[in-house]
């Protein structure tokens, strides 16, 4: 009986191991990426999708804020207070200010080339060294965003060669660089009259530093990627080499993206990481934007249209759009 016992005892012994090998552990849940966010990017809202002057502007920006303030954003960016049409006045600039600090959440101000470069006085001559100077002092002069949530950014303004110059922003999240860059979307505000370019030359000084610091800190730091908004489209995708290079070096018709167009090129060539390009130049196409690679140098435009975007970090696709709204 003893010896019985000790053969049914090993039976289900056996049995037992059995069917521990026939259960098969549970897969291990993907651990979630802790540097994986959206951001969101709204677009001219002064404008409608052809480029020209829209009614509304304002009803739709504050709508358009209101949709990002909804979904789980790091921040957003949104270009341009003012339409073309609009007065350049303080009492305008005062009252989006306060429209942009209703955003739930860390909102970033890019300026447009309707806020300041075509401002005129009521003789038609231009004040827009004047009118930026202003923006600057209502929108760019504390190190953190807009909205009601702030966000800590360093501004350009920091250093004490370029005090002016606090519309230059940068502000990092997980393993991403984000910095904006005042390229004003009427040809850099380059004047063609002569001894009219003061304020373009001396931007250009400011953003030929600032586009050196950006990419020196993104290679240092080893980040990822480093994605940069202005107004202007630079066609940094289009940067002419060789032969042709020569040809169009000479050409009469001054293009004010020359110089940070070439900067940017050979900037991102060196860098190891990702480079996005996102612009939200009035001419871009109307249909569904797209992000548009050409080796690590990427380019989005929007022109008046809305878009979030989920970046994550180690992935192939790094930077993937949710979803476009033309803002009609």
């Amino acid at each position: 009986m003893a010896a019985l016992s000790l053969h049914g005892a090993a039976g289900a012994q056996t049995k037992v191991e059995k069917n521990a090998k026939a259960v098969k552990p549970a897969p291990e849940k993907p651990k979630p990426n802790p540097d994986r966010h959206q951001f969101g990017i709204i677009g001219h809202s002064f404008h409608g999708a052809d480029g020209k002057p829209g009614s509304g502007g304002e009803a739709k920006l504050k709508q358009a804020i209101a949709d990002e303030s909804e979904a789980a954003l790091a921040f957003v960016v949104v270009t341009g207070i003012k339409g073309v049409e609009e007065p350049c006045s303080d009492r305008l600039y005062a009252r989006r200010r306060e429209l942009l600090d209703d955003a739930k959440r860390p909102l970033i101000m890019l300026p447009s080339a309707s806020d300041w470069s075509e401002c005129k006085n009521s003789a038609g001559r231009s004040v827009a060294i004047e009118r930026l100077n202003r923006l600057r002092e209502l929108f760019y002069g504390e190190p953190a965003s807009l909205g009601v949530r702030k966000m800590p950014v360093t501004r350009l303004s920091s250093s004490a060669k370029f005090r002016s110059y606090g519309e230059n922003a940068h502000w990092q999240v997980g393993d991403v660089l984000y910095a904006t860059v005042n390229l004003p979307a009427n040809n850099n505000h380059y004047r063609p009259e002569a001894g009219r370019n003061s304020e373009f030359e001396d931007r250009l000084v400011a953003n030929r530093f600032w586009l050196n610091r950006l990419f020196a800190m993104a290679k240092r730091e080893k980040l990822e990627a480093l994605v940069l908004f202005s107004e202007g489209d630079v066609k940094a995708l289009t940067q002419r080499t060789g032969f042709r290079a020569l040809l169009e070096r000479d050409n009469p018709k001054a293009d004010g993206f020359d110089e940070p167009r070439k900067q940017i090129a050979i900037l991102a060539a060196k860098y190891p990481g990702k480079v996005l390009l996102v612009d939200t130049d009035l001419t871009a196409p109307t249909a569904v934007p797209e992000i548009e690679w050409r080796g690590n140098l990427g380019h989005l435009s929007l022109g008046s249209q809305a878009v979030e975007v989920t970046v994550a970090p180690g992935t192939a696709q790094i930077f993937t759009l949710q979803g476009a709204a033309d803002e009609k």
